[in-house]
C-alpha cells in the first residue's frame, strides 16, 4: 500500500509551534503531531477521516503541552 492524501502543515497551538502530518493508508487516516523545535512526537492517532485523525492528535497534543512548564528567558 502507498500513502495517499499526504498533508503537512505547521500551526500555533497555545504558543507552541506544532507540525501536523496526516495521510491515508488503506481505509484509515493517520496523523502525527510533533513539536517543531525539538521534533519530539506528541501524538499519533488514526480515524475514519483526515479531520477526525487531526482533531484527535491536536487534543492529545494540547493536553500534553498544557502540563509543560516553560522557563523564563
Amino acid at each position: 500500500m502507498k500513502p495517499e492524501a499526504y498533508s503537512e502543515r505547521k500551526i500555533d497551538l497555545n504558543g507552541w509551534q506544532i507540525r501536523l502530518t496526516s495521510y491515508k493508508l488503506g481505509g484509515e487516516f493517520y496523523c502525527t503531531a510533533d513539536n517543531v523545535s525539538s521534533g519530539a512526537w506528541l501524538a499519533r492517532t488514526r480515524g475514519a477521516s483526515q479531520r477526525e485523525a487531526e482533531q484527535q492528535a491536536l487534543d492529545k497534543a494540547r493536553k500534553l503541552l498544557a502540563r509543560t512548564h516553560r522557563q523564563a528567558s
